[in-house]
């Protein structure tokens, strides 16, 4: 009686080792592709379409009798020879290199199961809605034993690229071996971010007037500072439309006529309004990468509509987007900019000195942050 419980274990355990070896068995060396993060710095290809790169896999199929080893691929159809990665993209599949319990063999593409092949080939791309099957001689064959390499190839088209903020594209496919009822996933992903940008102030961002005397200010009137130049510069990955705007980090305290273009020079002792100053930018001392001429164009909300591009200087603002365009009157917006230089003037202006607090030396204190937007 004692030997029972024992000799039980082990009946089960033989029989559950023969159980697994009548399935057939699908594997593949990857189960997730995963494409990287793309930006328009690293993407090739046209100007119209961007190859985000191209992956590898070994696919195998093995059972412990000769069976009929065709595979279809079940995944979301885009053209005729891709499937879609999203609406914006697509990938491909190309089976190759295979064997067949051993030996090297041709692939046939199946249109539908137990159909013939519509073409053979030692490598066929892998068309939606078809399947392949081992081929010798033009003729479909079974084994036991099927292992290919799969080529995994992904494009995006290019405005997939001008993406402002980080974007992850998933999809997935399905490998099914119909005969064995052995099937496995293939999930593939793609990251895309914004090229990046990098602005750039002369000097550190600091504007110096120097030290001013009382005797060359107005008591009564406001007086206009001679302008200082600071250079602006923004340095991209790859060609990027981007726009500019100025954040004022004091504010409240521009004095006199402010509007959305001038900024605070601070407060005196007495929290008295010293002053206020704009940044203009002139298109005519603007460059960028090789256009011969750059024009700015302004939006209220950095899309379209864009206003029409012009040689004139213009203030930059803190709510309108400012863009440099290189055809004059164009209304499509920025242009894909790499290497940006701007000398823009800064222009300030002193409250009246009978406003403000004179008891203590007064120091000009404007200060703001210029944006980057991608667009």
């Amino acid at each position: 009686m004692g030997l029972k419980p024992a000799l039980l274990s082990v009946s089960l355990l033989l029989g559950a080792n023969a159980w697994g070896m009548d399935e057939c068995q699908l594997n593949l060396s990857e189960t997730r592709v995963d494409f990287g993060l793309i930006n328009r710095a690293v993407a090739q290809g046209s100007a119209a379409e961007h190859r985000l790169g191209d992956r590898r896999l070994s696919l195998s199929l093995n059972c412990p009798n000769p069976a009929d080893l065709s595979l279809f691929y079940r995944g979301l159809a885009g053209s005729g020879e891709r499937f879609q990665f999203t609406q914006r993209g697509s990938y491909s599949l190309q089976a190759g290199d295979a064997l067949l319990d051993g030996q090297a063999v041709e692939l046939g593409l199946l249109p539908g199961s137990g159909q013939p092949p519509v073409s053979t080939g030692a490598t066929l791309g892998w068309r939606p809605e078809h399947g392949i099957v081992p081929m010798r001689a033009g003729v479909p064959v079974s084994g036991r034993s099927l292992s290919l390499q799969l080529d995994v190839s992904a494009w995006a088209r290019d405005d997939a690229l001008r993406v402002s903020d980080a974007v992850t594209w998933d999809t997935s496919g399905e490998f099914d071996a119909i005969h064995t009822g052995r099937s496995r996933e293939l999930a593939l992903q793609a990251r895309f971010a914004p090229a990046a940008c990098t602005p750039s102030l002369s000097n550190g961002g600091t504007v110096a007037f120097g030290k001013l005397s009382v005797m060359d200010l107005s008591l009564d009137k406001e007086t206009a500072l001679p302008a200082r130049p600071l250079v602006v510069s923004v340095a991209c990955d790859a060609p990027t439309a981007f726009a500019l705007r100025l954040q004022d980090n004091r504010q409240g305290s521009a004095s006199g006529a402010a509007d959305e273009t001038t900024y605070g020079l601070g407060l005196d002792a007495q929290q008295q309004k010293i002053g206020r100053y704009r940044l203009i930018f002139d298109p005519q001392r603007t460059t960028a990468d090789s256009f011969p001429h750059l024009y700015r164009t302004d939006s209220p909300t950095g899309a379209l509509p864009w206003s029409s591009a012009s040689a004139n200087p213009l203030a930059i603002g803190a709510s309108r987007f400012l863009g440099f365009s290189a055809s004059a009157g164009s209304t499509s917006g920025p242009e894909a900019i790499q290497q940006l230089s701007a000398t823009a003037s800064l222009e300030a202006v002193i409250a009246p000195l009978g406003t403000l607090d004179l008891g203590s030396e007064v120091r000009l204190d404007g200060a703001a942050t210029l944006e980057l937007n991608y667009l």
